[in-house]
């Protein structure tokens, strides 16, 4: 129970998250009531009316329906009902990926407004990676359900090791044209693997421009390469050259 006070989430949709049967004073006055966090219903909707203007909602909407709000309304409503225990960790399932492009701004300035002032850590997962750079400190990578990168946000973007990362960052769009055609790209082969059945050895191998043969046989250890750079990779070097030999 403790963990579970301490440690929520905002989920991907902010309508199918949100039970079309409950008014926004109960959902987001749910999670006072399960921790025990108000004695009354009366400490619970004077609470949930301080976390909707938290949010930037108006107090005055407690007993309206997620259908009777926007997209980003209902996503804020969901943010609310995170904060209600008074968490320390939430987990971000891309929070922003169901919301139009004008209103994903709103959202992520919501989200790293209230990470200052309530001193919260995020787990926030996402593909828009221009996203995860702007909004994260650290940066992991993962590859059929397994992390093979991990490092610091401008460490990993700047100076990709392993070959799945590089691969990855080398298709996101540069808006200047001329530098968009002077880089290089790595193009990977193949179909991604079925994560039911993931190959043997490392997962990555099938589709890999370095790939060694015990690179199909043996799982790959975690290693260091720089200071809390780390890579699950055989073949990855410090300065990245060999994931980018068959660059193109």
């Amino acid at each position: 129970m403790a963990v579970r006070r301490k440690a929520q989430m905002i989920f991907q949709d902010p309508f199918a998250s949100l039970n079309p049967r409950w008014t926004v004073n109960s959902i987001v006055g749910e999670p006072l009531r399960v921790h025990h966090l108000r004695k009354t219903e009366q400490e619970r909707t004077e609470r949930v009316a301080e976390l909707l203007q938290l949010v930037g909602l108006n107090a005055r909407h407690l007993n309206r329906f997620p259908h009777e709000f926007s997209g980003g309304q209902r996503q804020r409503i969901g943010v609310a009902r995170a904060l209600a225990s008074e968490p320390k960790f939430i987990v971000c399932d891309e929070p922003i990926s169901a919301l139009d492009v004008s209103i994903q701004a709103q959202v992520v300035n919501l989200l790293e407004d209230l990470q200052d002032r309530l001193g919260l850590t995020y787990l926030f997962i996402a593909h828009d990676l221009s996203m995860v750079r702007h909004i994260c400190d650290r940066v992991a990578v993962m590859y059929l359900g397994i992390i093979v990168e991990t490092a610091d946000r401008d460490e990993l973007y700047e100076n990709p090791l392993h070959p799945y990362t590089q691969a990855l960052l080398s298709a996101v769009p540069i808006p200047d044209p001329k530098k968009d055609r002077a880089r290089k790209r790595t193009i990977l082969t193949g179909d991604v693997p079925s994560p039911i059945n993931p190959p043997s050895g490392c997962r990555f191998h099938p589709r890999c421009p370095i790939a060694k043969e015990h690179c199909s046989k043996i799982v790959p250890e975690w290693r260091e390469l720089k200071p809390n750079h780390w890579v699950a990779c055989h073949e990855a070097t410090t300065d990245g050259e060999m994931g980018r030999a068959e660059a193109i």
